[in-house]
């Protein structure tokens, strides 16, 4: 019984401690979340991408440009790690990535995948209600890691609703919102364009 007292204060003394509360949810839609565990250090910083697509490059190539306006010096190895996650997910549609000007990014062709055709299964819920329908969702997420200890120093989280043809002018409006006042702990507006 002592014990179970003792983790419960020691759980809370842990959440009082970090500048956002360890329960609080992910963002909305719309919305951004910057967590500065201090601010982003002037030391050079490599921008690494989790997943590389044509979109996250040419979002990674923005944050690379927002890094050196701030006067950090941006490269392929350095003091710190920016690990950068971009995310489209379109569950009403093709759920396929869209290159800029609405051209899918690889090759629909019939030669272009050999494997027979497979059927096609619907995303839907169990007990027959449908989802609610807010469309494609472009989600970045940025982590920044200092590479001597792998500590996260800083993180931001945005996510907006885009169309396919308009996911790269959304995602360079989400991370202008994210380095327009980047060393702060904040909670607000993404930046969705309309």
């Amino acid at each position: 019984m002592r014990s179970a007292a003792t983790l419960i204060a020691l759980s809370a003394l842990a959440a009082s401690a970090l500048p956002f509360s360890a329960s609080a949810q992910a963002p909305g839609l719309g919305q951004l979340e910057i967590k500065a565990y201090q601010a982003i250090p002037k030391t050079k910083t490599a921008v690494q991408l989790s997943a590389d697509t044509h979109l996250s490059r040419e979002l990674r190539r923005l944050v690379m440009t927002r890094l050196t306006r701030r006067g950090n010096d941006v490269g392929f190895s350095g003091g710190n790690v920016m690990r950068m996650d971009v995310a489209y997910i379109d569950l009403q549609g093709s759920g396929r990535e869209a290159a800029p000007g609405g051209i899918q990014s690889y090759d629909l062709a019939p030669s272009a995948n050999p494997r027979p055709e497979l059927p096609q299964n619907k995303f839907e819920r169990r007990d027959g209600t449908s989802p609610p329908t807010a469309g494609p969702t472009l989600r970045i997420t940025l982590t920044l890691y200092a590479v001597d200890t792998g500590k996260v120093i800083w993180s931001a989280t945005t996510s907006c609703i885009a169309q396919g043809n308009r996911a790269q002018r959304t995602g360079e409006a989400m991370i202008d919102a994210i380095f327009d006042d980047a060393d702060k702990n904040r909670l607000g507006d993404a930046g969705c364009p309309l």
